[in-house]
């Protein structure tokens, strides 16, 4: 359902103008007739204001296009249509990957619904049955609603059947003109419409379901006697009206369903929609969801009962989320697995696995290929990357770690570096089971830490490490007696180094560091 769109195509609505024409008459039709569904995709939407084809924007982690063909798909037609036109280089190739028994048939020429929809019929001619035809750019109609559509349909056995809404501001909508026995006689637009017709609340969704004997008929009599000059679905109910056959209403409730994406603005409202509608039903089915208005869904993410999300959070393409996790707040994920009682505080993360009772930020960064088994940690200011931790293994605190393994039970000290990128190559860094690695290191990959062994502080490691050795590169410290009071006399450190030292005496000066870092007396 739009309003009239001056200049582009395909457009729906369209005023009647059709010529006297032989009568058509339609058969009745069954549930088990054969359904070929055709989605009219080929308009360029200059409303948009892109350089991407209209139906190519995704709200809730789908296109537009992708959203139209998941409403039919459920109803199994024998035939799937997708007409297309403008950037049909790149919306075909979508369309097959959406589905690949989709029919993709080019509408050169772009002159109205009706001649897109004559295009489709021309390519599928072996069909018969009912004709389903709807919009790619219609991104929250559901399939139940296209089931009543034809179910309506075959049960009353009408040339044709049309989706209809009820809408407190009809204003540039076409209205659903009614006769004194409530059938349907006219689709008047808005700039036609007498004051009276104006009135009227009802308007045209542009959703059809026609018998296919009828439609192909009808099709041949539309003729281009409009402003517009183009072939026009709506005028199908003028042919019938004149031919003496019936078309049908199925008026919905719910006017979000029919409603089309136009511009920006439209596709942000829709989005929005569809993100309450999905909250909602994830809400019912046993999710805590503390602060709606901040938190986002994309169509095909999983979450089990009893999951918890925090304001803030973001959950976009495949992810899953597993029983009793708490994620957020402020965490955005995106196809990232989230194991059972899993904790995810202010994390971004895409192409992850987080494994049950794992603790990830805050202020982490997972990147695709990460993976946490049971119990793992990935703390505060870490970045990880095709980086697996084992059972337990925990990387606590302001590190990068990519291209690495972390064994069981192992914790990597504050401030690490895996060095996994020698300017042509990436190279791997094993850590084996229960290390223990000091702050600051780097680990130059490749490299390989054996089991059970430690780094000290500070510690650059070039080599394998033997399981249960100690590995230090540091030289043992020194101290230069007297150097503040000699480089920085009459400072503020050499005052307090010149009290201490007659407070207390020299300090430090005869002890040295041993290979761990820490001090040892002499």
């Amino acid at each position: 359902m739009r309003t009239s769109d001056v200049g582009s195509t395909p457009t729906r609505g369209a005023a009647f103008g059709a010529k006297v024409r032989p009568p058509v008459r339609s058969r009745a039709v069954t549930s088990s007739t054969p359904l070929t569904a055709i989605v009219l995709a080929a308009g360029a939407g200059t409303r948009m204001r892109s350089t991407r084809a209209k139906v190519l924007h995704e709200i809730g982690g789908r296109s537009l296009l992708g959203h139209a063909v998941v409403a039919v798909t459920p109803l199994q037609p024998q035939r799937l249509v997708v007409v297309i036109g403008y950037q049909a280089d790149q919306v075909g190739p979508h369309a097959l990957a959406l589905d690949p028994h989709v029919e993709v048939v080019i509408q050169h020429e772009q002159r109205g619904t009706g001649h897109a929809v004559r295009v489709a019929l021309e390519a599928v001619a072996d069909t018969n049955g009912t004709v389903l035809v709807s919009y790619g750019d219609v991104p929250l109609l559901q399939a139940a609603t296209v089931r009543r559509l034809l179910e309506q349909h075959a049960a009353a056995g009408d040339a044709a059947t049309l989706i209809t809404a009820e809408l407190a501001d009809p204003s540039g909508y076409g209205r659903i003109v009614r006769d004194a026995t409530g059938a349907l006689e006219a689709i008047v637009e808005h700039h036609d419409a007498t004051e009276a017709q104006r009135g009227i609340t009802e308007v045209n969704s542009g959703i059809f379901a026609f018998d296919e004997g009828f439609l192909r008929a009808a099709l041949a009599q539309l003729t281009t006697d409009n402003a517009q000059g183009e072939l026009y679905l709506t005028d199908m109910v003028a042919v019938a009206r004149r031919d003496g056959a019936r078309v049908g209403a199925l008026l919905v409730d719910d006017v979000a369903q029919t409603e089309g994406v136009n511009d920006r603005a439209q596709l942000a409202r829709l989005g929005a929609e569809l993100n309450r509608r999905l909250l909602a039903r994830w809400m019912l089915a046993g999710v805590t969801i503390v602060d709606p208005a901040t938190t986002w869904l994309d169509v095909n993410v999983s979450l089990a009962p009893d999951v918890t999300l925090l304001p803030g959070v973001q959950l976009h393409g495949i992810t899953t989320v597993a029983p009793g996790a708490v994620i957020g707040p402020d965490t955005t994920l995106v196809d990232v697995c989230v194991g059972a009682g899993a904790d995810v505080v202010r994390t971004h993360g895409s192409g992850a696995v987080i494994g049950e009772r794992a603790s990830v930020g805050p202020f982490a960064y997972l990147r695709p290929g990460t993976r946490l088994d049971a119990g793992a940690k990935i703390g505060t200011f870490v970045e990880a990357k095709n980086a697996e931790l084992g059972p337990g293994a925990k990387v606590p605190h302001l590190s990068y770690v990519g291209d690495a393994s972390v064994g069981e039970g192992s914790n990597i000290g504050a401030g690490t570096i895996f060095a996994n990128y020698d300017g042509v190559a990436k190279h791997r860094t094993k850590v084996g089971r229960h290390c223990r690695t000091g702050s600051d290191n780097v680990f130059v990959a490749p490299v390989e830490i054996g089991d059970g062994a430690a780094t000290g502080a500070g510690t650059i490691v070039r080599r394998d490490v033997p399981p249960g050795a100690l590995a230090v590169s540091t030289g043992p410290q020194r101290h230069i007696e007297g150097w503040v009071a000699q480089k920085r006399a009459g400072s503020a450190a050499a005052q307090a180094a010149a009290a201490a030292t007659h407070d207390e005496g020299p300090v430090g000066h005869t002890g040295t560091a041993g290979p761990d870092g820490e001090g040892t007396s002499q």
